[in-house]
Parts: C-alpha cells; sequence; structure tokens
C-alpha cells in the first residue's frame, strides 16, 4: 500500500459516486497573533492498496511545530478488503476534519505513518500579518 498525495484543504467529501472532491488546498497559513488555531481544517490522504494489502493497517498522524516538537499525534487503523475481480488497485480516501493549533511561525509538518513507518511529509508555513491583497485581477 503506498500514499498517492497527500494535502490540506477547506473541504473534501466523497461524491454519491465514490469521487474524491476536494475545495481550497493550501500550503501556507497567514494567522493575526499567535498562539493560534486553524480550526477545521481538512486533510486529505488518498491511500492506495492492492491484493497484498488486504487485511488491517495503521494510519498515524502528528503535527510537528517549527522547532520539532510533536504538538500532537493521533493513530486509527484502515481496513483494506480484496478488490474486486480485475481490479489492480482500489483508492482509499481518508478524509479527516481537524484543527491547527500553532504556537510560533515557521514551517509546520503533518506527519503520516503507515504500519509505523514514515509515508509522506506535508508542510505548512505559519506567517503572522495581515495578508498583502492580490497584485492582479481576472480579466472580463
Amino acid at each position: 500500500m503506498h500514499i498517492s498525495f497527500a494535502l490540506f484543504a477547506d473541504a473534501a467529501n466523497l461524491s454519491q459516486e465514490g469521487k474524491l472532491n476536494i475545495l481550497g488546498v493550501f500550503d501556507a497559513l497567514q494567522v493575526g497573533t499567535l498562539p493560534a488555531v486553524h480550526p477545521r481544517a481538512t486533510l486529505v490522504v488518498r491511500l492506495k492498496a492492492n491484493h497484498e494489502n488486504v487485511g488491517v493497517h495503521t494510519l498515524s498522524f502528528g503535527w510537528v511545530g517549527p522547532n520539532g516538537d510533536e504538538i500532537w499525534s493521533s493513530s486509527g487503523e484502515v481496513e483494506v478488503g480484496t478488490p474486486p475481480p480485475g481490479t489492480f488497485e482500489v483508492d482509499i480516501p481518508v478524509i479527516a476534519a481537524i484543527d491547527l493549533p500553532m504556537q510560533q511561525a515557521g514551517t509546520h509538518t503533518m506527519r503520516v505513518e503507515l504500519d509505523g513507518e514514515l509515508r509522506s511529509e506535508l508542510y505548512l508555513q505559519v506567517r503572522i500579518g495581515t495578508p498583502a491583497p492580490p497584485t492582479h485581477g481576472m480579466v472580463s
């Protein structure tokens, strides 16, 4: 099993057809003051599994500050069923609504482990201050 992608977004869901919909992908946050919490960020991880991965696996997340200290961690189990006949890989979308606590400015890291092995790291740049207005707009 491997991670196809992992990202932060404003929202995500699965359609009735099983399509993964993602809205507002981001890798930086602007906050007025610190400490702060970015409420209800959506962590989206898409796992790919095949017939060799059938069974229960552990998926773990670790939120790490710029100084390397772990701020929080969480883990759970993912059960992979037998893929349908003729299918090589199956998608396993993981959508987690989380609050992101930030104590200081700088690069924060979300570590994603699968069965105790680090498989992905997402980086989120945290800046203090008011965002600058856009330098260009849409042309109609």
